[in-house]
C-alpha cells in the first residue's frame, strides 16, 4: 500500500453551527423550560426536563470537540484492534436524528403542559420528532457493511484498471471497489479532515483495507477534490459516493477534476444524496436543501460528461457517467480557436473544423448519439 501526502487542510464549520443550535436548545430544555409554573409544579416533569436538557446540552458539546475529543477516548483506542471493519462514524452523528427527535418531543410535551390552547403546534412538533426518529432507524441500517455500498453497474469492461476513489473517507467503498476488482488497483484519495469521521479516515481506512486484505491493491493519496495531485488521462474509471456533494459551490469544479483526471471513454460512478422520502426522514426540511437529480445532470453535462446510466440506493441517487472519446482534443481545439483574432462565437472544434450547432448527446439506450456538419463534412462527436 503505497501513500502519498499532499497539504492542506479543511475544517468543516457546519460541526459548530449543529453544535450551537443543540447548545441553545440543551440550555433552552435545562434552564427556561424547568421554571414555568406548569412544569415546575410537577416533579416528574422538572426533574426530566432537566435530565433532557443535560443530554442533548452535552451531545452538542461533543458534535462541537468532534475528533479532539473522541481520539483521546480509551474505548476509541481500543477499537483500533477491533477484527470488524469500523468506518468511523462518531456516535453523536451516528444518533444525530435521534437526538433531534428528543429535543422536538421535549419542546412538544412542553408546550402542550404550559399553553395546551397551542395544542396543533404540540402535535406537529411530535409528528416532525417521529420523522426524525424514524430517520435515525434508516441512518443505521443503511450505514451497516452489510448493505450495499454501490449499486450494479457496467463501471469497466474487465475486472482490471486503476480506479480512483474520490472522497474514501474511512473505506467502506474503497473496500466493495478493491473485492471487485481482482486484478486491478485503487487509488483511495481524501483530505482525511472530516469532523464526522473519527481521527478524519486515515487510519481507520488503513486499518480497514488490512482487514479486508486490500493493503497492497489500495494506494492511498491526500489531496483536494477539486484540485486532484493526478496527470490528466490517469484512471480507467472513477466512483466518488457522498463525498462531490459536500463541496458546496464547488461541486461542479469537482466533477471537471474527475473527468480530466480520467482516460477518454472512462466512465465515473457518482453517488449522492438528493431531496426525497429517505432524505426527509434523516434531515427533514434540510433535505430540500440539496441539490436535486436536474441540477447535477446539468453541473454533469457542464463539466462535460455524458450521461450514461443512473438510479436509486439505499435512497441515495447514482448515475455513470462517461468522458467522450477525443475529449482532451475537443478542449484543445477550443483553446486554439480562442486564441485567433476576433474569435468570439462559443464553439468547439473537431479535426480542425469548428461545429456551430448545439446537439445534446448521451451513451445511453433513450438518446441516440447525434452528429453535426459542418461545410458539407460530418464530424462525429462534435459538442459544442
Amino acid at each position: 500500500m503505497a501513500t502519498r501526502d499532499t497539504p492542506g487542510t479543511h475544517s468543516h464549520g457546519h460541526l459548530w453551527l449543529v453544535g450551537l443550535i443543540g447548545v441553545a436548545a440543551g440550555l433552552l430544555l435545562l434552564i427556561y423550560v424547568p421554571s414555568l409554573p406548569a412544569v415546575s409544579g410537577t416533579i416528574l416533569l422538572f426533574g426530566g426536563f432537566h435530565l433532557v436538557g443535560a443530554l442533548v446540552l452535552l451531545a452538542s458539546l461533543y458534535v462541537m470537540a468532534g475528533n479532539r475529543l473522541a481520539g483521546r477516548l480509551p474505548g476509541r483506542k481500543r477499537r483500533q484492534d477491533t477484527a470488524n471493519f469500523d468506518f468511523g462514524w462518531a456516535p453523536a452523528w451516528a444518533l444525530g436524528p435521534w437526538i433531534a427527535a428528543l429535543i422536538l418531543a421535549a419542546i412538544a410535551v412542553a408546550v402542550q403542559v404550559a399553553t395546551p390552547a397551542y395544542w396543533p403546534l404540540a402535535m406537529v412538533l411530535t409528528l416532525l420528532a417521529a420523522n426524525f426518529f424514524a430517520g435515525g432507524l434508516i441512518a443505521r441500517t443503511v450505514g451497516r457493511y452489510e448493505h450495499a455500498a454501490l449499486p450494479m453497474v457496467d463501471l469497466l469492461p474487465c475486472d482490471a484498471g486503476v480506479v480512483l476513489d474520490a472522497g474514501c473517507g474511512a473505506g467502506r467503498t474503497t473496500i466493495a471497489l478493491g473485492r471487485a476488482l481482482r486484478n486491478g488497483r485503487v487509488v483511495a484519495l481524501d483530505r482525511f479532515d472530516s469532523n464526522y469521521i473519527e481521527g478524519g479516515g486515515r487510519a481507520l481506512l488503513e486499518q480497514n483495507l488490512r482487514l479486508a486484505g486490500l493493503t497492497a491493491r489500495v494506494d492511498i493519496e491526500l489531496g483536494d477534490l477539486t484540485a486532484l495531485p493526478f496527470p490528466e488521462g490517469r484512471f480507467d474509471a472513477a466512483v466518488s459516493a457522498h463525498a462531490i456533494d459536500h463541496l458546496g459551490s464547488q461541486k461542479e469544479q469537482g466533477l471537471r477534476e474527475v473527468l480530466r483526471v480520467l482516460k477518454p471513454g472512462g466512465r465515473f460512478l457518482l453517488v449522492v444524496w438528493v431531496p426525497g422520502w429517505t432524505m426527509f426522514a434523516i434531515v427533514s426540511v434540510l433535505a430540500l436543501l440539496f441539490s436535486g437529480k436536474g441540477a447535477w445532470r446539468r453541473m454533469a453535462a457542464s463539466a462535460g460528461f455524458e450521461l450514461c446510466d443512473e438510479g436509486m440506493l439505499n435512497g441515495n441517487w447514482f448515475v455513470v457517467l462517461k468522458k467522450p472519446i477525443g475529449a482532451s482534443r475537443l478542449q484543445r481545439g477550443e483553446a486554439e480557436f480562442h486564441r485567433l483574432p476576433g474569435a468570439s462565437t462559443p464553439m468547439t472544434w473537431w479535426l480542425g473544423r469548428p461545429c456551430r450547432r448545439r446537439r445534446s448527446m448521451r451513451c445511453s439506450g433513450t438518446v441516440r448519439r447525434r452528429h453535426c456538419r459542418s461545410n458539407g463534412i460530418r464530424l462525429a462527436n462534435a459538442v459544442c
